[in-house]
């Protein structure tokens, strides 16, 4: 797990890497590394993720832009690191519905066994999977209410911008119906799963990717039904 000096905020693995490879750039160059640099460093397809990364190192204070000036982000701090080398499952949890960014929490508490439904599509929609493969034993305080609570594997990387990797497992509220920008399981003409982005434009549902190698797919609402809402994401490192 990993922590900033004196404080409770954690950064998640791409926002750590991130920060590592300014930090080398500026002792090696005496220069802040480009968006694109970056990019290419991290594996990601476009710089909105290197944006929303850089934003979240600037909020919790290990990093700062100096103005007037290209390329110069300013290394403040850099975060302890209390070394595991055994794997173990880590609890990644949304800061708020609409949030891009993913906290990293130690998988610690008292668990409660969810069913595993499957798979479902982080990318182009597979057939859905309604048949309990195994169970997951996830923190009790986490849910509510467990009976109306399932988990599903992720295939497919349409949903990285948003923390959500393929092998991921996803933690999902049942329920019908969703607010713009939920993170939702949608069943698409009643035999097609995919989780997207949930906005409403009228009798038409957009379900958007967060990758921008994806296109949005705008669809009838009379052909979605949605299952769920994500409210948790378990990863195994």
């Amino acid at each position: 797990m990993l922590y900033s000096r004196g404080a409770k905020q954690m950064l998640t693995k791409k926002q750590l890497e991130l920060l590592k490879f300014i930090d080398n750039e500026v002792s090696a160059n005496g220069v802040s590394p480009s968006f694109d640099e970056m990019k290419v460093a991290l594996n990601l397809k476009s710089k909105s993720g290197i944006h929303r990364l850089i934003t979240a190192l600037e909020e919790r204070g290990f990093i700062r832009k100096l103005a007037h000036k290209a390329r110069a982000l300013e290394i403040i701090k850099l975060p302890d690191l209390k070394e595991n080398n055994s794997s173990r499952l880590k609890l990644v949890e949304q800061e708020s519905k609409y949030s891009n960014d993913l906290n990293i929490v130690e998988f610690k508490a008292k668990s409660t066994d969810l069913p595993v439904m499957g798979k479902i599509a982080a990318g182009t929609p597979i057939e859905a999977i309604n048949q309990v493969s195994h169970h997951i034993s996830v923190p009790s305080e986490m849910i509510k209410n467990h009976s109306n609570h399932y988990a599903l594997e992720i295939k497919g990387d349409s949903m990285i911008e948003a923390g959500i990797n393929d092998g991921d497992v996803v933690v999902i509220k049942e329920q019908n119906n969703a607010n713009n920008g939920d993170i939702v399981v949608a069943l698409i003409e009643g035999h097609e799963a995919t989780l997207k982005r949930f906005r409403r434009h009228g009798s038409s549902i957009a379900l958007e990717p967060a990758n921008s190698a994806y296109e949005t797919r705008v669809i009838p609402d009379n052909l979605i039904e949605i299952q769920g809402r994500l409210v948790g994401l378990i990863r195994s490192y």
